[in-house]
């Protein structure tokens, strides 16, 4: 990989992880326009370098990850059932990977649903979180192991659903964020740790500080606009974005 492709792959991850967009969708879409071989080490590159992600939700909500047994429960609780289907499916996920056409229809139909979801929950009570509201939020965000479904939109989507504001729904869905992506990138940098060179090596701390300090930036205005104007022009956009790789695959663009 050359240093221009791990840029702009760093770049894409940063600032789609927690934007409800799917940054799988986005870097699936990125490696066909550039014409990355799909190799075992690009895959897993795309997945290590969400750990720069990771560390940026550290970062941020730092005093809000002081303990706090009830809280932890509850993303231990959301966490558990990502985990057992993550680790049935991962192999029909992993096939899934390299579908630019899987990622066009769930990025239309994930826009849809994030259109409406303002006015579905605008008038209905706010509630805690439970243990319960816990597990169905880790069972949506099962949903985003389709790439083009976007875990954050999945999490916040199940938040909502399960009673909490969209404020509180997105802050568990960037926290939740921590077990899950952790576990995904520590099994990827398991299964390729003999085939890293050193040039490898330096492209993986490189693609891991531009996704920390791009995510940084991405989720700060995740928050102001979602605060000012809800979910529905993240779902234009990915409906925008899906037509347009119907179209480049109709065309042989792509």
């Amino acid at each position: 990989m050359t240093f221009i492709e791990v840029l702009i792959l760093s770049l894409i991850e940063g600032l789609t992880e927690f934007i409800p967009v799917s940054s799988t969708g986005h870097l699936i879409l990125a490696g066909a326009l550039m014409n990355i071989e799909p190799t075992t080490f690009t895959k897993a590159f795309d997945v290590i370098i969400q750990f720069g992600a990771i560390l940026a939700v550290v970062y941020l909500y730092r005093d809000r990850l002081k303990w706090n047994p009830i809280f932890y429960r509850n993303v231990i609780l959301a966490f558990i059932p990502t985990a057992i289907i993550g680790f049935l499916v991962k192999g029909h996920v992993e096939a899934l990977l390299e579908s630019t056409l899987t990622v066009a229809i769930f990025l239309i139909l994930g826009g849809f649903v994030l259109i409406g979801i303002d006015s579905w929950f605008k008038n209905k009570p706010h509630r805690d979180l439970t243990p319960k509201s816990s597990v169905m939020i880790g069972l949506f965000q099962c949903i985003a192991m389709i790439p083009g479904v976007s875990r954050s939109a999945a999490t916040i989507i199940g938040g909502q659903v399960a009673g909490l504001s969209r404020e509180k729904a997105a802050e568990f869905s960037f926290i939740l964020a921590i077990p899950t992506m952790g576990a995904a990138t520590s099994y990827k940098l398991w299964k390729i740790r003999d085939i890293i060179d050193s040039s490898q090596a330096v492209n993986l701390s490189l693609g891991i500080l531009f996704s920390f300090i791009f995510a940084i930036f991405a989720i700060k205005f995740f928050i102001s606009v979602v605060n000012k104007f809800g979910f529905k022009y993240f779902g234009y956009y990915r409906i925008v974005l899906g037509l347009l790789v119907l179209l480049g695959l109709y065309t042989g663009v792509l």
